[in-house]
């Protein structure tokens, strides 16, 4: 008995100088390398740290320098200075669980390649550390990171676990190519769900403030969100700019202030834009809203060839209809001003006023394409209660058959203008006049029109002008059916009898004034060449009694 008692405590004592020998060991530089290549070898990570620090005045803390851990042939997870290690009791029923880790003046991706890391912690603090998630859907490279996770319980493919409240400050970060200083972020994760209680970062030159949710099926709800003396500039159109709004499933806002932002893209800008928008859901290409409201004006706003000086602009939305309370802006050196509202199932915009006055307008060269081309499938119909124009200039400097409305006035009442996407006057009354006006470098006063739109046909109830010494005048039609046939009947009194010569009509073999009468059919179909269709008479007695009668067949006089 006394043999084996002396064979125990020699045991003992091997076994002590053996766990002595291997705790001096795994202090040095030796012993690290050794474990390194261990669990190198063993397994399908890559290990390393340079030595383990441990005072006995101090026995439940360990220090780890130079820390490298992750899969092998990947991007290392986690590259650290210093990791300190705060262990307990727990360590004897689970070995791989502290209390807590802080890791120092490192690295840490968080994709969902990266490797698990094998601990788990009540706590994972960060010091002057590095973040960065590529390859998901939020790109993020953050720099001088601060911050705990509490519990921190790692997964694959998930760094920071299913379940934690977070808090985190950086120098600088870069979210999906936005960058910004100065962050805080205070919230939790919940399996899918991330709650964001606090958001604070300076961006742009301004500053964000805010609270926000990420639900489990990728849709966001932001509760506040406040963006101050935002000064953007980006390398995407517009259209690219917003498509992040339409790439989650839902985005819900029930607060969102924007003051004295500037922000310019490629063909786009906005300068002092002030917003404000209230509950308001973005879902499916369409919104959702009970008691939603828009307000916003700026100085500026620019988008391609479009430039609008102080524009205001009022919304409010319900579960069908964005109601256009006020819409106001200086554009083209005059001013335009619209109500009504947008009727989502009908896909229509009624408008119930709409008002251009001091206008100095030059068509786009392609308006004639543009009027043909359908509009978009969110576009059905587009109608207008009263309209109103007030001394307006409009010009267009086609080549072909230029022309131009000098202090153009007019009205309409109950116009359709936009029918099954198509553009058109589909119904409704109008009348427009100009105290002078000019149609391929043939000048006349006082032109003007009066025209009636049915379902079958727009009827010209009253056209003239003045030109010379006498007065044109005119009454027509054109059909509502695809073909748009024409009828035209010209009536002309002590007016230059070549006066239609710029107009399509051969020159005559008369000078001076007279009379003429001209009656014309054609059509005016889409991409149809208007001369062929054309056919007509023309009568015309000059000043000194003499006369000429042609006849127009498919655009050609014979022997003219």
């Amino acid at each position: 008995m006394k043999f084996l008692g002396k064979l125990i405590i020699a045991l003992l004592v091997v076994i002590l100088v053996l766990l002595l020998a291997g705790y001096l060991l795994l202090q040095t530089r030796w012993g690290a390398s050794q474990i390194s290549s261990w669990v190198k070898d063993k397994s399908d990570y890559n290990f390393s740290f340079e030595e383990m620090n441990h005072r006995w005045t101090s026995p439940t803390h360990v220090t780890l320098t130079k820390v490298t851990f992750g899969r092998k042939g990947q991007p290392a997870t986690l590259v650290a200075q210093n990791i300190d290690i705060d262990l307990s009791s727990r360590q004897f029923s689970e070995p791989f669980h502290v209390d807590k880790i802080l890791l120092q003046n490192g690295t840490l991706n968080i994709s969902p390649d990266a490797a698990p890391l094998p601990f788990q912690a009540d706590m994972l603090q960060l010091s002057d550390m590095a973040l960065n998630s590529p390859n998901t859907e939020w790109d993020l490279h953050a720099q001088r990171v601060n911050g705990g996770v509490i519990p921190w319980q790692p997964q694959k493919g998930k760094v920071l676990g299913n379940t934690a409240d977070i808090q985190f400050s950086a120098g600088s970060m870069t979210l999906n190519g936005v960058p910004a200083t100065n962050v805080l972020l205070q919230g939790a994760i919940n399996n899918e769900q991330v709650t964001l209680s606090n958001i604070g970062a300076d961006i742009a030159r301004g500053s964000l403030t805010g609270s926000a949710n990420r639900l489990a099926d990728g849709s966001w709800q932001i509760g506040s969100l406040r963006l101050n003396d935002i000064r953007l500039q980006t390398d995407k159109s517009i259209a690219d700019f917003l498509a992040p709004l339409t790439t989650v499933p839902s985005l819900t806002i029930d607060s969102l202030e924007v003051t004295d932002a500037r922000l310019e893209g490629k063909d786009w800008a906005m300068t002092d834009l002030d917003l404000s928008l209230r509950n308001l859901t973005l879902a499916n290409g369409g919104w959702q809203s009970d008691d939603g409201r828009l307000s916003m004006n700026a100085s500026d706003f620019i988008n391609g060839a479009l430039h609008l000086n102080d524009p205001i602009v009022n919304i409010d939305f319900n579960q069908q209809t964005a109601t256009l309370r006020q819409f106001t802006s200086r554009w083209e050196k005059g001013m335009v001003r619209a109500s009504g509202e947008w009727q989502r199932n009908e896909k229509k915009l009624a408008l119930d006023e709409l008002v251009f006055a001091g206008l100095e307008y030059t068509l786009p060269a392609d308006w004639k394409a543009r009027w043909m081309e359908p509009l978009p499938e969110w576009l059905n119909t587009v109608t207008i209660k009263k309209l109103s124009a007030n001394r307006n200039l409009v010009i267009d400097i086609d080549p072909a058959f230029p022309f131009q409305f000098t202090a153009l006035d007019g009205s309409a009442d109950n116009i359709e203008v936009v029918r099954n996407h198509q553009w058109g006057i589909w119904s409704g009354n109008a009348t427009l006049n100009a105290s002078a006006a000019t149609f391929n470098r043939v000048d006349v006063r006082r032109p003007s029109i009066s025209l009636t739109a049915t379902d079958s046909q727009i009827s010209i109830t009253e056209l003239s002008a003045f030109t010379g010494d006498g007065m044109l005048e005119a009454t027509g039609a054109i059909s509502q059916t695809p073909l748009r046939n024409t009828a035209i009947n010209l009536r002309g009194r002590s007016v230059p009898v070549n006066v239609l010569q710029q107009w399509g009509w051969p020159v005559l073999p008369l000078e001076g004034n007279g009379n003429l009468q001209l009656s014309v059919t054609a059509s005016l179909a889409a991409q149809t060449p208007l001369k062929p269709t054309a056919h007509g008479t023309l009568q015309v007695t000059s000043a000194d009694g003499k006369q000429v009668q042609q006849t127009m067949q498919n655009g050609e006089v014979p022997g003219a």
